[in-house]
Formats: structure tokens, C-alpha cells, sequence
């Protein structure tokens, strides 16, 4: 490995530590002004009714949710309709972390199953939009990440 190999990495690596931890901040800023979509079905109906309200597609998986062909075919079209409206996607791996982050529960007290955190929308209502430089650092992010033909560029969010 070359010296610039070396330090490109490690910056890259930097970059990704930083655009993550934006991610994160993100979320939990629009959870607190209710900006937040969770749910394949729920996003998609959004996406349907008002997508110039939303500003991020998230694309969530983990290793066990590579042979789930229904949920690939989902992520296909969710990422065809995304390109189509301009709407920033960023895959993510991370499940159990992403869960800590909109602090949802394996189960809730009665028992049911969990939201379903496959696919959250980031949305930007025109009356209060949302205002935060996390934000802003992702879709810079999303943005060089099109400029090098990476369309649907990937991000882990790391357990804590």
C-alpha cells in the first residue's frame, strides 16, 4: 500500500465516521419536530401523496436482510422513485443502533412487534422547515457521493 492509499483511506474512513454521526443527529432532530416517516409501506404512501416534503430516503438493512427478496424489491422501487423526485437516499446498515437512536423497543408492553425501521423518511415541511447542519452535511454527502456515480452511497452506524 502507498503513502497516498494510506492517508486517502484514512481520511475517507474520517469522512464516513463524521457523515455517520451527521446521520445520527439528523434523526434525532427531526424525531423531536415530528419529520420523521418510519416504515416501508407508511414511506411509500408519503412518498405517493407529497414528495416535495421529503428531503432523505434512509434504506436500512443487516446482513439477515440480504435474502429478503420482498424487501430488495421494495428498496428497488422506493430507490427508482427517489431518483425520479431528487430525493437524497443513503443506505444503512445498523439495525440495532438505528433502533437505539429513535429509541424503539424490540417489543412494546403489549407485546407487538416493533416499527417496522426498514425505510425512514426525513421530511421538510414548508410552514417550519427543518434548520440543522447535520442535514445539510448529508446532502453534501449524498451530492459527492452522485458526483462519483455512487447513487445510493452506503453508511454504518456504529453500536454504542
Amino acid at each position: 500500500m502507498t503513502l497516498e492509499e494510506l492517508v486517502g483511506s484514512n481520511t475517507t474512513d474520517k469522512k464516513m465516521e463524521t457523515v455517520a454521526q451527521a446521520l445520527e443527529d439528523l434523526l434525532v432532530a427531526a424525531q423531536c419536530q415530528d419529520c420523521l416517516t418510519v416504515g416501508v409501506y407508511e414511506s411509500a404512501k408519503l412518498m405517493n401523496v407529497d414528495p416535495d416534503s421529503v428531503v432523505l430516503c434512509l434504506l436500512a438493512t443487516d446482513e439477515e436482510d440480504a435474502d429478503d427478496i420482498a424487501l430488495q424489491i421494495h428498496f428497488t422501487l422506493l430507490q427508482a422513485f427517489c431518483c425520479d423526485n431528487d430525493i437524497n437516499i443513503v443506505r444503512v446498515s445498523g439495525m440495532r443502533r438505528l433502533a437505539q437512536l429513535l429509541e424503539e423497543d424490540t417489543e412494546d408492553s403489549n407485546g407487538n412487534e416493533p416499527r417496522d425501521l426498514h425505510c425512514i423518511l426525513v421530511t421538510n415541511p414548508p410552514v417550519q422547515p427543518l434548520q440543522c447542519q447535520a442535514l445539510q452535511d448529508v446532502s453534501s454527502f449524498c451530492e459527492e457521493s452522485r458526483c462519483r456515480n455512487q447513487w445510493v452511497p452506503s453508511l454504518e452506524l456504529q453500536d454504542r
